[in-house]
């Protein structure tokens, strides 16, 4: 089989590096794998060429792309599948006929994609738009999604030149990808965003440094609730220090921070710098080890994240209580543990027992969101169908407690002070409302932009409002007559590479003072001095969390509404209820 070498996307790649590239480099011996070198008597697959120019996530660009198709394939079953930023590199297609020969590999077809050009319609003076840094830099899960809906399904629609119908399989745990510099950030986070589509990864001088914020994944990894992943990393001590950082110590800490997190994670450090040599050289090593014990999945592994740990309950993972809603909002739970949430569109109220069972009450909610319990065992809602903030008994009998209030999020405290938010859209800026219990009314701040979710810390002194326009969470102190004062910027938030906020939205707090936030990247978990430690990923749903409360016999099973799906899961605290006594949590560390 001769080896198929993109010519075009040579010169473009050199047109992409800088030219400290072309300095003086030290010289890099490799031994060679035997898997890199053609044997006779090993069956040879087929490669095919390609081009695709009618992607709808990235709108005009052209591309080739080639299909690896093993001689071992048959068309009986689904294959695994190796995606390859970048085209043809590492002599993949010899190492693949090797390792798949000698079973080190499962029978693998190969996919191996060029970035997408956006060509010029306006003669040789034009230049193409050179789409590759948009596609590969950035930390969004967009590339991922063009692969898995619109590259694979090409690539089934395709044959070999024997006419065999090409199956690719669609468990994530059958399939890899993999890179060079921009083109391994990429493959990173298309697993990390996707590792149900995706659960091992090939990072060859990776590219995560500040060039469209990949700067950020070492601190992201050791936050987040580990993902099932596997990972191979390579780089040179000669790698790139430029402008957007050092490649090299980047990488050291990408490793650093893996292992830190738990995942299964290798390496190979070498003296060179910003070029496919090492990379080329270990590339049978590290497929080997990524497809190690392969079909048995790839596991979570344990964070040294003490913040992780004292929470997480090792097995015990999201459970979905209920789905098929519009939108789910306003999760709150009573004295007993039972948790109530709202679907808003369809003003429907839904109630999960303490044995799990789930009931619709039979009243109209008037598309209510923010609900909360009272310390008179009340069950209070914002009715944004009628504009009212609404009370019901234990018989779910009604009673308007305020009215023309356009809220959206609640709190009660324990001396029966009710804190609403008041979204107003970006601009002009919402309002946060006391409603006193005998029914006085007093505008706290009109400054947040949609200030929304609202709660009050477990010594009931402080009120934590989240600004979804923003990234933060504000703080207020509670005076004794209910006002606020010393408000303050609390909580940084982390927010995703393709959105310009966080849109927080409902938080709780636990007995140990930590606060949790839903927002678009799952469930951010805030010590008491405002720093996020921790973030919960959701399982797929069609919105992003919306709110969460904690319930159960013992409030240590967090609930949260996410579009269409409400989520649970058991920890290792317990949740704060503002209807009891406050209580003075253990004092933060510093």
């Amino acid at each position: 089989m001769t080896i198929l070498i993109a010519m075009k996307q040579l010169s473009l790649s050199a047109l992409l590096l800088p030219a400290v590239l072309f300095a003086q480099q030290p010289t890099e011996n490799y031994p060679i794998d035997s898997a890199s070198v053609e044997h006779a008597g090993v069956p040879r697959g087929e490669v095919l060429k390609f081009t695709f120019d009618q992607s709808k996530i990235f709108p005009g660009t052209w591309r080739e792309y080639w299909v690896y198709v093993p001689a071992q394939y048959k068309p009986d079953k689904p294959a695994c599948v190796y995606v390859n930023q970048d085209g043809i590199q590492w002599k993949a297609p010899t190492v693949f006929d090797n390792l798949i020969y000698k079973k080190e590999m499962p029978v693998t077809i190969g996919v191996f994609v060029n970035p997408g050009i956006v060509l010029s319609d306006s003669g040789h003076n034009a230049l193409n738009r050179f789409n590759r840094s948009l596609e590969y830099d950035g930390l969004s899960d967009a590339y991922c999604h063009f692969i898995t809906s619109e590259i694979l399904p090409e690539v089934e629609k395709k044959k070999t030149s024997d006419g065999r119908a090409i199956y690719l399989s669609r468990n994530g745990n059958d399939r890899a990808i993999g890179g060079s510099s921009s083109g391994a950030i990429c493959a990173f986070s298309a697993a990390w965003e996707h590792p149900e589509e995706f659960s091992r990864v090939f990072s060859a001088i990776g590219t995560y440094t500040g060039l469209r914020g990949g700067d950020r994944y070492p601190v992201l990894v050791r936050k987040y609730e580990p993902k099932p992943l596997r990972i191979f990393l390579q780089d040179g001590n000669n790698d790139l220090n430029i402008y957007a950082g050092d490649w090299w110590k980047a990488n050291e800490m990408m490793e650093r921070s893996l292992t830190f997190a738990g995942y299964e994670v290798n390496h190979a450090w070498g003296e060179g710098g910003h070029n496919g040599n090492q990379g080329t050289a270990i590339f049978p090593q590290a497929m080997r080890w990524l497809w190690k014990d392969w079909p048995r999945s790839i596991a979570k592994g344990n964070s040294k994240n003490d913040f992780l740990s004292n929470l997480l309950i090792p097995g015990e993972d999201w459970e979905l209580v209920g789905q098929g809603y519009q939108f789910t909002e306003g999760t709150a739970a009573n004295a007993k543990g039972e948790v109530y949430y709202q679907d808003i569109p369809t003003s429907k109220t839904y109630k999960v027992g303490l044995d799990g069972k789930l009931v619709t009450l039979s009243l109209n909610a008037k598309r209510s969101s923010g609900t909360c319990f009272g310390p008179d065992g009340k069950r209070y809602t914002v009715a944004g169908g009628t504009k009212q903030i609404l009370s019901y008994d234990t018989n779910e009998k009604e009673i308007v407690v305020a009215d023309s209030i356009a809220g959206n999020d609640l709190i009660i405290a324990n001396n029966g002070n009710i804190y609403v938010t008041s979204p107003n859209g970006v601009a002009p800026s919402g309002k946060l409302y006391l409603v006193r219990p005998g029914g006085g009314r007093v505008v706290l701040d009109s400054t947040l932009k949609f200030p929304n979710g609202v709660t009050i810390s477990p010594d009931q002194t402080q009120l934590y409002v989240t600004e979804s326009a923003s990234h933060w969470v504000w703080i207020y102190k509670i005076k004794p007559d209910g006002t606020l004062t010393y408000k303050q910027r609390y909580g940084w938030l982390h927010v995703p590479d393709w959105e310009e906020n966080a849109w927080s939205d409902g938080l709780k707090c636990d007995t140990a003072g930590r606060v949790y936030v839903a927002s678009r990247m799952g469930i951010q978990i805030l010590d008491q001095l405002g720093r996020v430690n921790a973030i919960l990923p959701l399982p797929p749903s069609n919105g992003q969390a919306s709110n969460v409360c904690f319930g159960g016999s013992e409030f240590n099973i967090l609930y949260v509404t996410a579009g269409d799906k409400v989520f649970r899961r058991k920890l290792k605290t317990r949740g704060v209820n503002s209807f009891d006594k406050p209580i003075r949590p253990g004092s933060p560390r510093m």
